[in-house]
């Protein structure tokens, strides 16, 4: 596992250690790997959410089309770590006090999904009014099992939200045609 970094090739248009509206301003990287899940170390660029097992990277934020892309990384287990929780209270609360309420979570990076309570989701939902929570290219056992909890109802996943060649967008690219894909899916 700590040979899977989060993608770096978006630094140039936006950097979240840089951003002092993000959750992660003035965090420094160290070259040691100190985080794991289960037992096994990550890379040190992926950023603690407060989580033992789901780890995040905040990849690029615009606070003109009030999107957010964040790449995940590990397991989200609702089940024994509420993981919707520590992600939901301690970054996706931040960004939408900042005007953020579209929000793209590349899920490829996931490893496995316990579903729990919907509290969280339902919360976030209701907070992003104007706005969508989608995730693309989870794999397709993480969008069985998410199906399986009902949090379709909360986010969009699946079918044309399966952007095989996102690395090759910039980060605006991406957000256009994640939007033309949501406002066609919510009849916008």
């Amino acid at each position: 596992m700590h040979d899977i970094e989060p993608y770096h090739n978006w630094q140039k248009y936006y950097q979240a250690d840089k951003d002092m509206r993000s959750p992660f301003f003035g965090r420094e990287y160290s070259i040691y790997y100190e985080n794991d899940v289960y037992g096994y170390y990550i890379d040190p660029h992926w950023d603690d959410i407060g989580s033992e097992t789901l780890y995040i990277k905040l990849l690029y934020t615009d606070y003109t089309n009030n999107v957010a892309v964040l790449e995940l990384f590990g397991e989200w287990n609702d089940t024994l770590h509420n993981d919707v929780m520590h992600l939901k209270r301690n970054v996706i609360d931040r960004l939408l006090k900042n005007g953020i309420d579209k929000f793209i979570l590349i899920a490829e990076n996931l490893f496995q999904f316990h579903g729990g309570d919907q509290d969280y989701y339902e919360e976030w939902f209701d907070d992003v009014e104007d706005g969508w929570i989608s995730i693309i290219n989870a794999p397709e056992f993480i969008l069985s099992e998410m199906q399986k909890y009902r949090l379709d109802y909360y986010m969009n996943f699946g079918g044309t939200l399966q952007f095989e060649n996102w690395r090759t967008l910039k980060p605006q690219r991406l957000f256009d045609l994640v939007d033309a894909l949501m406002q066609r899916r919510l009849g916008a």
